[in-house]
């Protein structure tokens, strides 16, 4: 270990080509972050806070750190430096997250559309595209509607609302992380340098909050909803669409505007419908990615590189190692379960949704066909910021069987009904798995287990100690009246 133990060094180099440098920069937001002044993201021309050793202000950290910026930007950095390194709280920065998140949104999106106000008018496109795609899923599902209300968006609105999502999404691997830098300092060393660690991990918050503001902010420029990604995002029972996004999804797709709103209605209400009415949903969606969340390893041979090197003029070089990724995943047969649990439930949800929208549009829109091809291929491939989620979390929240699964459940429709399949939501050990995507055939024609009279039976035996108590109670009032 070097003479400077407490800092974050740069990590060993990849090779910068091919694929593997289109994935670093894809990683990065594609230069869309916020010109943050401690290099979360890199400024331009600030050449690593002065330019690396041998830079201007080598000899100086703090004309090193701030030399790039001009005076006005000098109350902001160390306002942020204060937040970074005061901060107290869980192994995420959530309120620099959301500040960052902020920021990036006001930049505006890669494409170079800004994100806007939403006005009277759209708000009530919204509310009549969320009504009627509900009068058409009424044929299409037994689920009845999910959704209390339709709302439209703004960008920033939409990164207040699912931040509470991401919080509980990505809280359990970032403690990992917060232990892990402390757990990599030897036992003597850290009984002696407690208030470093405790600045080292404020710093790490702060920095994990400051990749995730961004990731989410750039990521509020690409959805269409509160559903994009598979998971319920925002607050039960309101269905959201962002127009600005809308209107740049549909720019090239040579569909009416109506059609496209529509569509994507179609698709939040029919999310909104599957996790109103199957309430045990949303907990093993997010405990599928907490349960993959305990068995990430971090790579802590990197790690002790990184905080092996302090070189307090380049603190954004643990961001530089949070970018390239930590996490690896146990090779155990729990971690195997539990990544398996979580992609074929996205399978199952993405797969639901996209063939109960078909079957509601297709009769009526001409062209379905064109946008349900276009959104599937969307899923597939993921934009920037899932990449970055990707990278950070160890975890891609992607549909990789969406096809498979759609398949599989059009097919229960044809086998069993409207009624038949949605059935299958009532218990998770209902649903297919995924060896049964492999073979849907024969799972469509297998005799599906009856769990209704093992739930009632459940109910009751629970209920009897209560029933015995009241039994008793009564016995004992009759006791003392006969005395």
């Amino acid at each position: 270990m070097s003479d400077t133990p407490f800092g974050f060094g740069l990590p060993p180099e990849e090779p910068d080509d091919g694929d593997e440098g289109k994935k670093k920069d894809q990683q990065s937001g594609g230069g869309q972050g916020p010109a943050n002044p401690f290099g979360f993201g890199g400024l331009p021309g600030a050449g690593g806070f002065g330019g690396g050793p041998g830079g201007p202000g080598a000899d100086n950290p703090f004309a090193a750190m701030f030399g790039s910026l001009n005076p006005n930007d000098l109350g902001a950095a160390f306002q942020q430096l204060g937040q970074m390194l005061s901060y107290e709280g869980g192994p995420v920065n959530w309120d620099m997250a959301k500040q960052i998140a902020r920021q990036t949104v006001s930049q505006g999106s890669p494409d170079g559309t800004k994100d806007t106000s939403v006005g009277p008018a759209e708000r009530r496109a919204v509310e009549e595209a969320v009504r009627l795609a509900d009068l058409w899923l009424d044929d299409a599902t037994s689920l009845p509607s999910g959704a209390g209300s339709a709302v439209a968006w703004s960008r920033a609105e939409w990164v207040e609302a699912t931040l509470p999502a991401w919080k509980e999404l990505v809280d359990p691997v970032a403690e990992r992380v917060g232990t892990a830098m402390g757990d990599v300092l030897p036992e003597e060393m850290q009984a002696m340098a407690g208030p470093l660690i405790g600045m080292m991990r404020s710093m790490g918050g702060a920095m994990f909050g400051t990749q995730i503001g961004q990731a989410v902010g750039v990521l509020a420029g690409e959805v269409v909803g509160s559903s994009d990604i598979g998971l319920p995002l925002g607050p039960a029972g309101k269905a959201a669409l962002l127009p600005v996004n809308i209107e740049t999804f549909g720019k090239d797709l040579s569909v009416p505007q109506e059609e496209v709103r529509l569509y994507l209605a179609l698709r939040e209400a029919a999310h909104q419908r599957l996790f109103a009415h199957v309430p045990w949903l949303r907990s093993h969606l997010f405990g599928a990615v907490d349960g993959y969340a305990r068995g990430i390893k971090v790579d802590t041979a990197k790690l002790e590189d990184v905080v092996g090197q302090f070189d307090p003029q380049n603190p954004e070089q643990l961001q530089e190692a949070l970018q390239q990724g930590m996490f690896q995943p146990e090779d155990t047969p729990e971690q195997k379960a539990a990544l398996a649990r979580l992609e074929t439930a996205l399978a199952l949800v993405e797969g639901w949704v996209d063939a109960v929208v078909h079957a509601a549009a297709k009769p009526r829109l001409g062209s379905a066909d064109a946008l349900r091809e276009t959104l599937r291929r969307r899923r597939a491939s993921g934009g920037p910021a899932e990449q970055t989620f990707a990278t950070l979390i160890g975890l891609e929240l992607r549909p990789r069987r969406l096809r498979d699964a759609s398949r599989l459940w059009a097919s229960l429709t044809d086998a069993r009904g409207v009624d038949g399949r949605d059935a299958l939501w009532h218990h998770p050990d209902m649903l297919p798995t995924a060896t049964d995507l492999d073979d849907p055939d024969g799972f469509v024609h297998r005799e599906q287990i009856d769990f209704s009279e093992l739930d009632k039976m459940l109910g009751e035996a629970a209920d009897q100690p209560d029933l015995r108590k009241k039994d008793e109670g009564e016995d004992k009032s009759k006791g003392d009246d006969a005395g």
